[in-house]
């Protein structure tokens, strides 16, 4: 294949990890050009990987020294200006035969609004949404899972696996434009709704007098298994390498989880899809967001929110006579 030069934009909690993963695949001598709002993100990214990144100034420098480049910020409005900006944005420059390509979690208008700059501005640059899932431990991994929106037999498919496999290690092509958007929030409004029921039902067992250990592999060979309750327990001490047994520092922000869940709900209205739990569920997440003792922390914390006993164990073994 012919060797691109990459460019990588955004260095937050998921974009630092992925870019690093990306200098991987840069062919030798080749450096990654970097951008991010946060001058301090980029010096540690300079001294993490001498030599390998080359601090731009700009997005719109970014696009102007590579082929293909990589997109992934918080909201809609960051993608905007990050591609729209009149003066600093990727549109801002020739982009004629460039690969653009935004993982970050947005509504589908406007990445649609984007597209259609991106076609006004040239008819040879391609654009695609690839939003991600795995959270910042699937970053640091190189584990995420890329929705792209795109379809199998679409050309620009085989560089795009090339570059996300990187960081990845499942890449699916959702059929089409925004499919990839619709894809991950499906997948947030589900795993969303599981963290909700994972940690209340935990909670019963514990209230009970039920070792959450013993009641995580029982669910974990039974129909109540899932990753949440496998990889991201939202109850301390169950998974040692869950945030929740960290203080809920690290994996996903519960901001972002509210965002996102609340983007579900919004496409679920705009294609005339009845969801029953979409508003008790959002009302969770926009709670425990608005907490100070969750706000900032993993979105499991959902499990302190509800009211869920964090100081278990203790109780647990008296119960059982130690």
């Amino acid at each position: 294949m012919v060797a691109r030069t990459l460019g990588f934009i955004g260095l937050g909690a998921m974009g630092y990890p992925m870019a690093l993963n990306l200098l991987k695949v840069l062919y030798a001598g080749a450096r990654l050009h970097i951008y991010d709002v946060s001058r301090d993100v980029l010096r540690q990214m300079q001294e993490t990987a001498p030599g390998l990144v080359d601090v731009c100034s700009s997005a719109r420098e970014v696009t102007e020294r590579s082929d293909v480049i990589f997109t992934i910020v918080p909201e809609g409005a960051h993608v905007r200006a990050v591609y729209l900006d009149a003066e600093t944005g990727i549109l801002s420059t020739a982009v004629d035969g460039k690969v653009l390509v935004d993982c970050s979690t947005i509504d589908t208008e406007t990445s649609f609004a984007v597209l259609d700059a991106v076609r006004e501005k040239s008819k040879t640059v391609a654009f695609y949404d690839a939003p991600v899932s795995g959270g910042s431990l699937g970053a640091s991994a190189g584990t995420l899972t890329f929705m792209v929106g795109c379809a199998p037999n679409d050309h620009h498919f085989p560089l795009l696996k090339e570059f996300l496999s990187a960081m990845g290690s499942s890449i699916f092509p959702c059929g089409g434009f925004s499919l990839g958007l619709t894809a991950k929030l499906c997948n947030n409004y589900c795993s969303g709704l599981v963290a909700i029921a994972t940690a209340e039902a935990m909670d019963i067992g514990i209230k009970s007098g039920m070792d959450p250990t013993l009641l995580a592999r029982v669910f974990s060979t039974s129909t109540a298994q899932s990753s949440i309750n496998d990889k991201w327990n939202p109850v301390p001490g169950v998974c040692p390498s869950a945030p929740s047994s960290n203080g809920y520092q690290g994996g996903f922000k519960i901001q972002l989880m509210t965002k996102d869940f609340r983007l579900a709900v919004e496409a679920a209205g705009r294609v005339g899809s009845s969801l029953h739990l979409g508003s008790p569920g959002l009302a969770v997440y926009q709670g425990a967001s608005e907490d100070e003792r969750c706000r900032d922390r993993d979105s499991r914390v959902v499990f302190r929110y509800l009211g869920g006993d964090e100081d278990w164990k203790q109780k647990v073994d008296e119960g059982n006579g130690r």
